[in-house]
């Protein structure tokens, strides 16, 4: 693993990187990533076959612009956001829609597992790039925050991350500051809440009996069931 600057205090730490990148490319992005954007860079994996770099909120946009100026990552592949926060899906309890969301035992900023290239906050912004003539790509991932994610918008640099931000604010709550219009993408434009969120009351994540194995209803015709399960004659 390796970083430029240290770690925010309470970081989830991640397995060590590979001592070898996969490719002298993936090797020469990371490096050239480190170099541009200094105090912004922060952690970097090598996986078999990419390389992941973790930078900071200040630096998601600086780190788009680099990428396409100077790297040659003109393809933009996709952007998306991740919830790190766990899902309390243990209990008996049914669904209640008064209830209030409560963490997770263990649960909170700096005891998430967050994945490749680790992370501090429980959001986090993740975009990959390619590079379309030499056939090498870099997976770039921040932490947006806990309470209001927040990062800058990447529309300026790469204009087919405008839905993608749209999506993310919809779903996760993600401001992108610059963006030229979020809205709803999917969902009716007075929906509240994000439906992607961890502590968002979803029924399919309680635990309850599935209602396909009870009051099964007959077909027209069929005669109705005892409570013994025999049709009467």
């Amino acid at each position: 693993m390796s970083r430029l600057a240290p770690e925010p205090e309470g970081a989830t730490a991640t397995a060590d990187a590979p001592a070898a990148p996969p490719s002298a490319r993936a090797a020469e992005i990371v490096e050239a990533l480190r170099e541009e954007l200094g105090d912004g860079f922060v952690e970097h994996h090598y996986s078999a076959r990419d390389a992941w770099v973790r930078v900071t909120a200040g630096a998601w946009a600086e780190a788009a612009r680099v990428c396409k100026a100077r790297l040659g990552l003109s393809y933009f592949c996709f952007l998306s956001a991740i919830d790190w926060m766990q899902a309390d899906l243990g209990g008996e309890e049914l669904w209640d829609p008064e209830a209030e969301p409560s963490p997770g035992p263990g649960d909170g900023p700096g005891r998430w597992v967050t994945g490749l290239a680790g992370g501090s906050t429980r959001f986090q912004v993740v975009a990959r790039l390619y590079d379309v003539e030499r056939h090498v790509g870099v997976t770039l991932k921040a932490d947006a925050g806990d309470a209001s994610p927040r990062v800058e918008s990447w529309v300026p640099v790469f204009r087919g991350a405008e839905w993608h931000e749209r999506e993310a604010w919809e779903m996760y709550g993600i401001e992108f500051e610059g963006h030229p219009g979020l809205r709803h993408l999917y969902l009716p434009g007075a929906f509240e809440g994000h439906p992607l969120r961890k502590d968002f009351p979803l029924l399919a994540r309680e635990v309850k009996p599935w209602p396909g194995l009870v009051n099964v209803e007959g077909l027209p015709g069929e005669d109705e069931p005892t409570e013994s399960g025999e049709a009467e004659e």
